[in-house]
């Protein structure tokens, strides 16, 4: 009897280590979501690049993002953009997709989402569609420096990592933008230019300086933030849920 109790209690401790490795690895999302990150420079290069797709890699699996990483803009037609339900722009920069793949780009991107980050704003200067999606082109920026971002009101998931939080503060590079986006965007923070110490004048500051938010438009989700410039940045484990959940939301998983 006590052979069969210790075999039978071994088989219950195996059965739930199993079961517990098993919920472990479940997604969080039965439905996969096909992510299309585009990360073209035709400018200036951000090394944080390879941090962010690594970052997107380690969430997939938990995610159930399935990710198609390219700096090809010749892939940009219309078959193939039709297979993905979220494009993000990771740090691409300058004139990064040929007049083709635009106007691929156009015709598909309507019900389906955009993420920007950080140097999407830096992209496609001369393309109006584009410049109307991510909501902003960047002007210029002061040194990389530790400054503070302040949180507008609002519940948008993709700001749930800083509940509770007024601000936050971390090391990364400010962008300034050649307009003001809040006319035509919700904005989520804006950057607390007092906490800006190290430049040598001002015509980096815009009084009100949006530096993260959404916009929605013909069924089509939009989101930009500014967090990105360094590898440490798609380290911080508040930013990577950020992206996290502005992707899922990009993608209608969650409101």
């Amino acid at each position: 009897m006590s052979v069969m109790k210790n075999l039978l209690i071994a088989l219950m401790v195996v059965s739930s280590i199993v079961f517990s490795c098993s919920a472990q690895d479940k997604p969080e999302f039965e439905e996969p979501l096909n992510i299309l990150v585009f990360s073209k420079t035709a400018g200036f290069r951000h090394e944080s690049i390879s941090s962010g797709l690594k970052m997107l890699y380690d969430f997939s699996k938990k995610q159930n993002w399935v990710l198609t990483a390219t700096e090809d803009d010749r892939l940009f037609t219309e078959s193939f953009l039709n297979s993905f339900d979220v494009v993000v722009f990771l740090n691409p920069t300058g004139d990064a997709i040929n007049h083709v793949g635009q106007a691929a780009f156009e015709k598909v991107m309507n019900g389906k989402g955009f993420v920007g980050i950080h140097a999407a704003a830096d992209c496609e200067y001369e393309w109006p569609f584009y410049g109307a999606l991510v909501g902003g082109y960047f002007r210029i920026h002061p040194p990389s420096q530790k400054a503070t971002v302040v949180f507008e009101p609002n519940d948008h998931p993709a700001m749930k990592p800083f509940a509770g939080m007024k601000s936050y503060t971390t090391y990364d590079e400010w962008y300034t933008f050649k307009t003001n986006p809040r006319p035509n965007v919700k904005v989520l923070a804006v950057l607390d230019e007092n906490s800006v110490k190290e430049f040598d004048n001002d015509k980096w500051k815009m009084g009100d300086h949006p530096i993260i938010w959404w916009n929605e438009q013909n069924g089509t989700r939009s989101f930009y933030t500014g967090f990105g410039h360094t590898h440490e940045a798609f380290q911080d484990e508040k930013i990577q849920q950020h992206i996290v959940n502005a992707i899922n939301w990009a993608g209608k998983r969650i409101d």
